[in-house]
C-alpha cells in the first residue's frame, strides 16, 4: 500500500499571459502566481488542487485542460457563465526583468468567496493538509471575500492544516492603499505557519531594512518557519531552532524572471513535504527557480521546470 501524497490547496487567480517575443509578436500562455506554484508542485509529485473561478469561454476551457494536463486538481475551479478570465501582458528588458499590464477587474476569480458555490470551496479548505495563498490572492477579494477566506483558513488550521503565505505585494493591485494592505496582511499573518516572502516586497510594504528585519517582524506573529527570498543573494531560512543563509548555487542571466519566486516556493514546499530539512529545501528551490528563469513566461517547458 502506497502512502497518500500530501493534499495541498492553492488559492488565487490564473490569467491569459501574453509575452512579447524578440520579433515583436506575442506568445500566448497562461499564468498567475499561485497557479504557477501549483503547476510546479504537481510536477514535483505533490497532490495539489487549485481554487479559483473562471468563465465558460474557450480560454477558460483551455486553462482547465492545461491544469488537468499538469496534474493540478480542477474540482475547486468554479465556472461562471458569461465571464472570461483576466489577461496580462509581460514586457522584459535586456536583463530579463519584467513589467506587467493587467486587464483583470472583471475576472470572476475576484468573486470566488462571494459566488453561490463559495461554501464548497470553504468546505474543501477545512479538510486540506496544506493551504497556499499570496498577497496577490488577498488583493483580489472584497472585505467580505477576505473575511470568509481567512475564517475558513483559521478553522482549517485548527483542524491540522498548515498555512503557507507568500507576501507578493503589488501596489497597483491594492490601488496604492498601503494602510489597507498592511491591515489585511496582518490578519492573514496571524494564521500562517510557513512564510515565503520576497525581501524587496517586504521592504516596499513594511520598510524592512534587511531580511533579518523581515524575519523578526514575521516571528512576532508566531510564524515558526520563514524563508526570505532575496533575488540573486542568499535566501535566509529561519525555523524555531535554526537559521541559515542558503546561497544561490549558480548565478543565471535570466531570459525572464516571471515566476522565479513562484517556482522557488514550489521547490521549497515539495522538498519539505518530502521530508527535507529547510536549508536543503531552499537549495533545491534555488535550482528550480534558476531553471525557470532561463525561459520566457511563467510556466517553463516540462523538461526544464520540474522539481528534482
Amino acid at each position: 500500500m502506497t502512502e497518500k501524497k500530501p493534499r495541498l490547496v492553492a488559492v488565487g487567480e490564473v490569467m491569459i499571459e501574453l509575452t512579447r517575443a524578440g520579433d515583436g509578436r506575442y506568445r500566448f500562455a497562461f499564468g498567475g502566481d499561485t497557479f504557477n506554484t501549483a503547476v510546479y508542485l504537481a510536477r514535483g509529485g505533490i497532490d495539489v488542487d487549485y481554487a479559483t473561478a473562471l468563465g465558460d469561454d474557450a480560454y477558460s476551457d483551455a486553462l482547465l485542460a492545461l491544469a488537468a494536463a499538469e496534474g493540478v486538481g480542477t474540482d475547486l475551479i468554479i465556472r461562471v457563465p458569461g465571464r472570461v478570465p483576466g489577461l496580462y501582458m509581460v514586457e522584459t528588458d535586456d536583463r530579463g526583468e519584467r513589467s506587467f499590464c493587467y486587464w483583470r477587474d472583471t475576472s470572476p476569480a475576484r468573486e470566488l468567496f462571494e459566488l453561490a458555490e463559495w461554501g464548497r470551496i470553504a468546505e474543501r479548505l477545512l479538510t486540506a493538509q496544506m493551504i497556499y495563498f499570496s498577497g496577490i490572492t488577498l488583493s483580489l477579494y472584497s472585505n467580505v471575500g477576505i473575511g470568509r477566506f481567512l475564517a475558513a483558513t483559521e478553522i482549517a488550521r485548527k483542524n491540522g492544516a498548515r498555512v503557507v503565505f507568500d507576501g507578493n505585494f503589488r501596489p497597483r493591485a491594492w490601488k496604492g492603499d498601503a494602510a489597507r494592505t498592511r491591515a489585511v496582511f496582518a490578519e492573514a499573518l496571524k494564521r500562517v505557519d510557513i512564510a515565503l516572502p520576497t525581501f524587496e516586497d517586504e521592504a516596499l510594504l513594511w520598510g524592512d531594512a534587511s531580511p533579518e528585519a523581515t524575519v523578526e517582524r514575521l516571528q512576532a506573529f508566531g510564524i515558526g518557519e520563514i524563508v526570505v527570498k532575496n533575488g540573486a543573494n542568499s535566501a535566509l531560512v529561519v525555523t524555531d531552532n535554526n537559521r541559515a543563509l542558503v546561497p544561490v548555487p549558480e548565478i543565471v542571466v535570466p531570459v525572464d524572471t516571471t515566476a522565479a519566486g513562484d517556482s522557488f516556493n514550489a521547490g521549497y514546499l515539495a522538498a519539505r513535504l518530502g521530508g527535507d530539512i529547510p536549508a536543503n529545501a531552499a537549495a533545491l528551490a534555488h535550482r528550480l527557480a534558476g531553471e525557470v528563469i532561463r525561459h520566457p513566461g511563467a510556466i517553463a517547458p516540462r523538461s526544464q521546470g520540474a522539481v528534482h
